[in-house]
């Protein structure tokens, strides 16, 4: 099977790729200026892309504090779901986060996205608590998971 999508580092290039999934995935996308503050203001802040054919399909942002990470987005534009990029992402993310000596790593996931939270769990996230009316589109809750990434990596080897 061949590779779906390259996964790489983002750049201000890619915003509107990016804004292009963003838009896509989320009924409250960000703006392009809130990613460019991430990109150059937040030192915290590590975006990846998954491009395929030179078209932006996905990305994925963490950041990194010390030795904890958190997921920001991740995202697939809907025409490449199913096809491992999200899976992809996340892997690149985990072992990011891991290299710059983040010992665990956390997201909130709608209640409801069930898709979601199987991808996260294949890679030993544990949900861990709910924050109430997390997502203001809708008031849905959000689950937050976590992984301990040293764990992680003894799972996946």
């Amino acid at each position: 099977m061949s590779k779906q999508a390259e996964v790489r580092l983002m750049k201000e290039a890619d915003i509107e790729g990016v804004l292009r999934v963003e838009h896509n995935a989320f009924q409250l996308p960000w703006t392009r200026q809130a990613f460019m503050n991430e990109l150059k203001n937040n030192q915290f802040a590590h975006y990846l892309v998954a491009e395929k054919n030179g078209i932006i399909v996905g990305y994925c942002g963490v950041w990194i504090v010390i030795d904890e990470a958190h997921i920001t987005n991740i995202a697939v534009h809907s025409s490449k779901r199913g096809r491992q990029i999200g899976d992809d992402l996340l892997i690149h993310a985990l072992e990011m986060a891991y290299t710059y000596g983040a010992k665990t790593m956390s997201l909130e996931v709608r209640v409801s996205n069930e898709v979601a939270q199987a991808l996260y769990d294949k890679h030993g996230f544990q949900p861990a608590g709910i924050r109430k009316n997390y997502y203001t589109d809708n008031n849905e809750d959000a689950l937050v998971m976590w992984v301990n990434l040293h764990e992680q990596r003894r799972m996946q080897s």
